[in-house]
């Protein structure tokens, strides 16, 4: 790898790396709410970084010294959920067999940030609302009520008033958890990310000692800079360790990413497996002769074909100048 890459132009904060000036317009504005009392709701894509966030708005508050507790809320069954959020008594359910804290008492005057709040179901969203208006909860099977000081930070990827015209979820509790909205880019709108990222974890995995890339294909790094990216900055950093994984040498090519940025369609009945296959090398033509500036020669090589087979291809597939 040169001495100098992208990577090197990125900058943490609290733990979010990037180079796009979206992303520092959300750090200034994160800056200022942190300082507040406010609940604040993250807005983004699976993938794209909410729960670090959180996890920096609590570092810049005024909570930074006090626990951080955080919970995904379309992972539990409800009974399960309403423990994990307000404790249980003993006895309260089988399997009780002693009392528990749920992470509202254990954040006490800290943070708990609550993922996928829109998947809360309907019963546990009036309990949410009363610890939010009143900073208390009564836990599953109690009687005695628990006062508590906790700074809220939810996320969700869909929008909450979606929700709530599907009555879906509270209109009261959205107003309480969405008093400052905070929408998190995704990857495919932050200029430059992609690039250094893709360095970035390069890095961490040469890091590993079983192979050490130093520079990227151009017609692989056009694969990672066009492609949409659902999963954000997760599904980049899975997509080189799976370079990492089925390749070797010093090079980082378009055959050792995952399919579906080479422009492969899902597994196809047996039927249409040649006719699939033909597409992917359409593609991958394609894409030679577009780096290429539609050099033929230049693209035959880059493919590991000779000319005349190129030409042969470029007759099937009716691909013209």
């Amino acid at each position: 790898m040169n001495r100098s890459s992208p990577a090197d132009k990125l900058q943490s904060f609290h733990g979010i790396y990037t180079v796009a000036p979206q992303m520092f317009e959300l750090f200034e504005r994160m800056r200022r709410v942190a300082r507040s009392r406010a609940n604040v709701l993250v807005r983004g894509e699976t993938g794209a970084g909410k729960e670090l966030v959180a996890h920096a708005l609590h570092r810049l508050s005024k909570r930074a010294e006090g626990p951080f507790r955080s919970l995904n809320c379309a992972m539990l069954t409800p009974e399960l959920l309403a423990s994990r959020l307000f404790g249980h008594v003993r006895g309260a359910f089988t399997g009780a067999v002693k009392d528990r804290r749920g992470l509202f008492q254990l954040a006490h005057t800290g943070t708990i940030f609550l993922d996928e709040i829109a998947e809360m179901p309907l019963e546990l969203q009036a309990r949410l609302l009363r610890v939010l208006q009143e900073q208390a909860f009564t836990p599953v099977g109690g009687t005695e009520e628990i006062t508590v000081d906790v700074r809220v930070f939810s996320a969700t990827h869909q929008a909450l008033r979606e929700a709530v015209a599907a009555r879906r979820f509270r209109e009261d509790l959205m107003y309480r958890v969405r008093v400052v909205p905070l929408f998190l880019p995704p990857l495919c709108q932050r200029d430059g990310d992609v690039e250094a990222l893709s360095w970035h974890f390069i890095r961490m995995f040469n890091d590993d000692g079983y192979r050490v890339i130093e520079r990227i294909d151009s017609v692989a790094m056009d694969a990672l800079l066009s492609y949409r990216w659902p999963g954000n900055v997760r599904e980049l950093r899975n997509a080189i360790e799976h370079a990492f994984a089925v390749g070797d040498g010093a090079s980082l090519t378009i055959d050792e990413l995952p399919p579906e940025l080479r422009g492969e369609r899902p597994p196809q009945p047996r039927a249409a497996v040649s006719s699939t296959l033909g597409d992917m090398e359409r593609q991958r033509i394609l894409a030679a002769l577009q780096v290429t500036g539609g050099r033929k020669g230049e693209a035959a090589k880059r493919l590991g074909m000779n000319r005349s087979t190129l030409w042969r291809k470029l007759r099937e597939y009716r691909i013209t100048s």
